[in-house]
């Protein structure tokens, strides 16, 4: 057997760099898979099946297990979790961590200078601590949401359908099994929808469209040899690309079938020799860019803050060498090294709620886009109905019930082997209630045409045994007889005749009108309808092409019911209420659509077709998306434009959708949207897996995005206005009293215990109101919030002064150990509150009150607060016992800080709009 799995040579000349060498590797690989494919395109079928150790039949299931043993998985390189200890140190990569690093750098050195003349500095060690507080939180739940990430995504998996026999002799079955788990050598079955699991050698194909935009960048399909029993190979191309009898991995099927046998798996494809250069880091999300932009905005806060600290105490003090450690100590309080992990821990904890209710996130940063989504474009089958398909009638030209019909149409999806749909199933099923039975013995299949998007419709061409009756348009033997199935206006422009009482008669336009008619009354009731025509052929050929699909003769319609779902009228309700606007973006008719719309209660207005979409310029389709609610019979172009357009109309979009026409939507879409059930191209193209089909399952995830966005804003805003009204008491302090106000090592303690209360956030509840409307990044906001909200503790931390300063007689250096002590437990209580006056917009503990871990985590703060200086680490940290005297004056202090802090919280949304 040829080995077809490729290993990489090592062949750039030792003085090149890295990246060269890597790259002339890939480059080796890519050459030598396209030489090897172009080999086999050249090659008849028989002699690549000969090659490769196979037959048309395909492999015995033992010796598929051995190929697997001994070649490897059909895997490519992709973007892999790094390595624990990579991810460790990344977890320390990050500004705020290396702004704290270069900090702590600098007190080690500054101490070394005086390091025989004064002990180990304390605030080297909590620096320190803080340092690896934050880096080792922030790996450990980013190793943890990997692992859940990656378990979510094994519930998704991705299958192929091959040919296989159990021993010698038998007869071959075909089963589907994991992608991973193809082999060279095995026969694949493609239909419409699949993607390309390995690379191909096409033994069969039909009317075979593919899509090779992730190797050509090619965005049309492109159409592969129909081919058959005399299969020479070719010559023309040396590239697999263009070969027109190959199908390459990363490829999906858009129309048409196939059958090939496996010639490269894993990295021995083509795609696999490219896989190096294809994986890498995804582009910034929304997420990303946000967190990007809010980070950059508090490192230039603290870039401006620092150096006036540093400058007014050492003008007022005249020692810069404990200005400098003062200023050092006010840039590790306003660094929030606390936001990676808190963000991390966020979408971790996001991803795994959300795997509860039945949504498996494939991309963590999606969550925020889901909570951000404003308008969800679907399709109406399966979210506003039971995607419960049964065939409720099959009618003749007149409306009249007609078996005939319905035994033309069960040959039609029995006998088809391309995209099968719900409504195929209905038929067979029905037939067999009716036991209606048409026995396979009765037809040999010659022929099939496939479905595809575009003409909307399929066909089976079928030849009558010997032993069967004569088909029931009265064909004799020896002719072949074309059945065509799909939608009713399409199949209605290839008929040129209609039968009538068992008569063939022309269809004239009177009659065209009156058939017409009834197929838009059954619409009308919210049936789905499809017509059956037929054509017969003399029996002198074997292949059949669209160009057969004329001068078709009506036969009549099937008229399908798939019941409104109960709940969608409340789950539409429920997505409204949260501000996410629906827009039904369907392939079916437009009055089928009209009348499920309205029946779950959705303002249905004018209705847009496909047509009238490709009539528009992108000026004109924004324009139209903005009051249309319906779209029905459109196309994959179609569905991507109208996302496309909403998106320029300044909407977060979300598509959800499970058909091959749906993959370019979910891919253009913010947020791609798929189900479980779904063809394999729309799963590997969405980023939030649904494994029910259900709105109102949706909709808790779009309520568990934002509360995963509102905790991450929270965190930000918290640290944000906390710190600046920090540092801005400092700057006050600084330039009026004559001692420090607070020591460089009390900042760090405060800043340290302030962070561990910070870390209960990503458990948080959000409020309802929070949760009604869509929530984006707004760094602008941001800073404003800052700007309003932190001079507030400010005035309070001004009044602790004068007290310690009036009544407690801490009023020189003698006493500023007191003055110190006192401050220090003002501060960290004003901080540690600030996290429930900020997380509200109610009043909080009366009208909204934190989750259990947050009050827990903040009340031990406080307690650790209030007890320090009366505990034996306080000479350590240069502290003493405040005065009991003092606690009421505290207390005073903290409910009016809280007061103003509503106050001012209400006059900031009413002039605002906005909290958090």
């Amino acid at each position: 057997m040829t080995d077809t799995t490729l290993a990489p040579r090592k062949i750039a000349p030792p003085g090149r760099n890295r990246r060269e060498k890597k790259a002339a590797e890939l480059e080796t690989r890519t050459r030598a898979a396209g030489q090897l494919l172009a080999r086999y395109s050249a090659l008849p079928g028989s002699q690549v099946l000969q090659d490769v150790r196979a037959t048309a039949q395909g492999l015995r299931h033992d010796d598929a297990t051995d190929r697997l043993e001994r070649l490897g998985a059909n895997v490519v390189a992709h973007d892999r979790g790094p390595r624990w200890y990579v991810q460790l140190a990344k977890a320390f990569w990050n500004p705020f961590m290396l702004i704290l690093v270069a900090l702590l750098v600098i007190m080690y050195v500054q101490w070394l200078q005086v390091a025989d003349e004064e002990p180990f500095d304390p605030k080297i060690p909590i620096i320190g601590g803080m340092v690896l507080i934050g880096g080792l939180l922030r790996f450990w739940q980013e190793y943890r949401s990997g692992s859940a990430a990656a378990a979510l995504r094994a519930l998704v998996t991705t299958t192929t359908a091959v040919q296989r026999r159990a021993g010698r002799g038998d007869r071959p079955t075909v089963v589907e099994i994991p992608m991973d788990r193809v082999v060279p050598g095995d026969i694949v079955l493609l239909a419409a929808g699949d993607l390309v699991p390995a690379d191909l050698r096409l033994l069969t194909a039909k009317d075979l469209m593919i899509s090779q935009a992730a190797l050509s960048g090619e965005s049309l399909p492109v159409a592969k040899a129909d081919t058959r029993t005399h299969d020479y190979g070719q010559s023309t191309t040396t590239d697999p690309v263009e070969a027109d009898n190959l199908a390459l991995m990363g490829t999906s099927v858009t129309s048409g079938t196939a059958t090939g046998v496996v010639v490269a798996t894993g990295g021995g494809t083509y795609f696999g020799s490219m896989a190096g250069s294809l994986v890498g880091e995804r582009p910034e999300t929304s997420f990303d860019t946000g967190v990007k932009k809010v980070s950059f905005l508090l490192i230039r806060f603290m870039l401006v803050m620092v150096p006036l600290v540093f400058a007014i105490n050492g003008f007022t003090k005249n020692d810069w060498a404990e200005a400098f450690t003062f200023a050092v100590a006010v840039a590790v309080g306003l660094t929030p090294e606390m936001l990676p992990m808190v963000v991390t821990t966020n979408l971790a904890r996001g991803a795994v709620a959300m795997s509860r209710r039945k949504v498996v996130v494939k991309r963590l940063n999606a969550i925020q886009n889901l909570g951000a989504m404003d308008v969800l474009c679907t399709d109406k089958t399966g979210t506003l109905t039971e995607d419960r398909i049964v065939l409720d009638r099959y009618l003749d030209v007149h409306g009249q019930e007609d078996t005939e019909v319905l035994e033309y149409a069960y040959l039609n999806s029995h006998f088809q082997t391309g995209l099968r749909n719900l409504m195929d199933q209905a038929v067979i099923d029905r037939v067999l209630e009716a036991e209606e039975v048409v026995v396979d013995a009765r037809f040999t299949k010659v022929d099939e045409i496939p479905f595809d998007f575009a003409r909307r419709r399929m066909s089976v061409v079928l030849s009558r045994n010997s032993l069967a009756v004569p088909v029931p348009d009265g064909a004799v033997a020896g002719e072949h007889c074309l059945i065509t199935k799909g939608a009713v206006e399409e199949v209605l422009d290839l008929c040129t005749h209609m039968t009538d009482g068992g008569r063939r008669v022309e269809l004239t336009p009177e009659l065209r009108r009156e058939v017409t008619r009834t197929a838009e009354d059954n619409n009308r009731r919210g049936l789905r309808v499809l017509a059956v025509a037929t054509r017969t052929f003399d029996a002198d050929r074997e292949a059949y092409s669209v160009a057969d699909e004329a001068e078709l003769t009506l036969i009549g319609f099937l008229a399908f019911l798939d019941p409104p779902k109960a709940d969608a009228a409340a789950a539409l309700t429920a997505l409204a209420d949260k501000g996410v606007a629906v827009k039904v973006v369907t392939g079916d008719n437009e009055l089928v659509a009209a009348r499920v719309c309205a029946d779950v209660g959705i303002h249905v207005g004018e209705v847009v077709t496909g047509a009238a979409v490709d009539g528009l310029d992108d000026a004109e389709l924004r324009s139209l998306v903005r009051t249309t609610t319906v779209f029905a019979k459109t196309n994959p172009v179609q569905k991507a434009r109208i996302v496309r357009a909403l998106q320029a109309e300044g909407h977060t979009v979300g598509f959800l959708g499970d058909g091959i026409n749906d993959a370019a939507a979910l891919r253009d879409a913010d947020v791609g949207i798929s189900v479980d059930t779904a063809v394999d191209i729309a799963k590997e193209s969405a980023d939030i897996i649904l494994l029910e089909k259900d709105l109102m399952v949706l909709e808790q995830g779009v309520e568990q995005g934002r509360t995963t966005f509102g905790n991450t804003i929270k965190y930000i805003k918290m640290t944000a206005s906390s710190n600046f009204g920090n540092v801005f008491s400092v700057l006050v302090a600084s330039a009026f009293i004559p001692f420090q106000p607070m020591l460089a090592i009390h900042l760090l303690v405060q800043n340290l215990a302030y962070d561990i209360s910070q870390l209960a956030t990503p458990w948080d509840r959000m409020d309802p109101e929070y949760l009604r409307r869509p929530r984006t990044w707004d760094a602008k906001g941001i800073a404003r919030f800052m700007l309003c909200i932190g001079p507030i503790s400010s005035v309070f931390d001004i009044t602790t002064f004068l007290v310690l300063w009036n009544v407690f007689g801490a009023n020189s250096e003698a006493h500023q150990t007191l003055f110190q002590s006192g401050w220090f437990v003002e501060g960290l209580l004003s901080q540690t509150l600030i996290v429930h006056m900020i997380r509200t917009r109610k009043i909080p503990f009366i009208q909204s009150r934190a989750s259990v871990p947050v009050l827990v985590m903040t009340g031990l703060v406080m307690v650790f607060g209030l007890l320090l200086p009366f505990s034996p680490l306080a000479s350590v940290f240069s502290m003493e016992p405040l005065p009991m005297g003092y606690f009421p004056w505290l207390i005073g202090i903290l409910l009016a800080y809280c007061a103003l802090t509503q106050g001012v919280k209400s006059w900031y949304i009413r002039r605002f709009n906005t909290w958090l």
